[in-house]
């Protein structure tokens, strides 16, 4: 048998040969690591808690990532077992990490904003990579983390919810449609294109049944037409990474080269290498080794610690304006819409009497709008977003219900420990946080209100105390049930 050691995962044979043939005297190094377990990896956020203050609190046993300073890959027993079970443990609930394929890691601190810039995330489901964005904005700025399937959408609001992003609007659009509305507007894109997956073939046997010699071809076809409409949405001088979790040159060195023979207002731009980060390919393409394209990166599992990665950092030198139809900004600053609600007074003293009993933290009136009983909170420079199909237009605060006001858990989430007037801290070894988890109601005497409930100083969701019991306001969808 020509591939005897992972036969039993099902690695399509057409693909192995693809890569023998690519990889020539390498490939049995790079065979060798497919039958090796997957990495699990957890990028620790900086929006919560310090790198070095998680690694002081940490159950895992963690080893860094070389090109994330806040990325760790979770180390295993002798028997290859995560001991602690970094999904269920209450600080990934606290949100104080994320858990994150190591090379994955990379596409953010490639493309790295600074904070108070506008970013978009055209493609930004499950999370990983818009969470991580927000946490280098150190949540200032725009964040518009976009997602095209209506089902995935949800998991990027849990888990930007879960990560305490304040910065945020979510957005259910396709590229197309974004372009077309906001024009050269972005300082960075995120681009992290639907792609073949030979990357994730190590972890994923969707990827490995689902994989067709021809797929990659198909995918390419459809990346090449996403960076497109993100070359419309960057301002001159801004930067689109691209990135795939495929081997596949199709979808990597050859989409990137046919972009650029199309847009001379576009180059490669140069980022600091990291161990674990080898050049691209251009010699798969028919290209010499120099060639340009070498200034993109690939990471080889058979390198490093880490899944298969392509990125590529592009940088727009002047406006597509003269090379595109439409190069022009269409979106202007969001109307506060609050001020044109009926019965606004008694909506702002509804917010002020919650504010006041329950808060040390105040919320300015003119960055408050409000879509049908749902209160949110914008960023100073949240654009007009009239036309498109908004999931968040900013951090959702909660809403108002019979002329009561309801916290919600991204409200809980977003704040800090010392912001909240009442607060129940509880420890790891407290019994009562698996029965928040499990969303039961428990006993605790003081007065009526709502509580903050915290895991070591951090915030988990709210509970209200209503006669010395504390009602359960976990979400349901978030509830353990063992």
């Amino acid at each position: 048998m020509k591939y005897p050691l992972i036969v039993d995962m099902d690695f399509p044979i057409a693909f192995l040969d693809k890569m023998e043939g690519l990889l020539g005297s390498e490939f049995s190094d790079f065979f060798s690591s497919l039958s090796l377990p997957a990495i699990t990896g957890l990028r620790v956020n900086t929006l919560k808690i310090t790198t070095n203050e998680f690694i002081q609190k940490s159950p895992l046993k963690l080893s860094p990532v070389p090109w994330c300073s806040s990325g760790f890959i979770v180390g295993t027993d002798e028997g290859g077992t995560v001991q602690v079970s970094p999904g269920t443990h209450p600080y990934h609930s606290a949100g104080l990490y994320y858990l994150q394929e190591p090379s994955a890691m990379a596409a953010a601190e490639t493309l790295a904003p600074y904070p108070g810039e506008k970013v978009l995330d055209i493609a930004a489901a499950p999370g990983g990579k818009a969470t991580h964005l927000a946490a280098l904005m150190n949540n200032t700025g725009l964040l518009v983390a976009n997602e095209i399937h209506p089902k995935r959408v949800w998991d990027l609001v849990e888990n930007l919810e879960r990560s305490g992003v304040t910065n945020a609007v979510v957005l259910n659009e396709t590229p197309q449609r974004l372009a077309d509305y906001f024009g050269e507007y972005f300082d960075r894109v995120m681009l992290d294109v639907p792609c073949s997956g030979e990357g994730m073939f190590r972890k994923s046997e969707v990827a490995r049944t689902e994989w067709k010699p021809e797929l990659a071809r198909s995918c390419a076809i459809r990346q090449s037409a996403i960076l497109e409409q993100a070359a419309r949405l960057i301002k001159p001088g801004g930067h689109i990474a691209y990135t795939t979790c495929t081997y596949s040159p199709d979808e990597n060195e050859a989409v990137i080269d046919g972009f650029l023979s199309h847009h001379p207002e576009f180059n490669l731009d140069i980022f600091s290498h990291a161990p674990g980060y080898y050049p691209a390919k251009p010699e798969w393409i028919g290209l010499p080794p120099e060639d340009r394209l070498n200034h993109a990166v690939r990471i080889w599992p058979h390198r490093t610690q880490g899944e298969g990665h392509f990125i590529a950092l592009l940088i727009k030198r002047e406006s597509s304006a003269k090379y595109l139809e439409n190069g022009q900004n269409k979106a202007g600053l969001y109307l506060d819409r609050l001020s044109r609600i009926k019965g606004l007074g008694k909506i702002k003293s509804i917010l002020d009497e919650f504010y006041r009993a329950n808060l040390t933290k105040a919320f300015e009136s003119s960055k408050l709008t409000i879509d049908g009983s749902y209160i949110y909170y914008l960023m100073d420079d949240t654009p007009n977003l009239t036309g498109l199909h908004v999931i968040r237009p900013g951090w959702w605060l909660g809403s108002i219900n019979k002329e009561r006001f309801r916290p919600s858990h991204s409200l809980a989430m977003g704040i800090i420990f010392d912001q909240a007037k009442h607060i129940l801290p509880l420890t790891l070894d407290d019994k009562r946080i698996s029965s928040y988890f499990s969303g039961e109601s428990f006993p605790n005497s003081g007065e009526d209100g709502w509580i903050l409930i915290s895991v070591d100083g951090f915030p988990v969701g709210w509970g209200k105390r209503v006669k010395n019991i504390i009602k359960n306001f976990y979400p349901h969808g978030l509830r353990r049930f063992t």
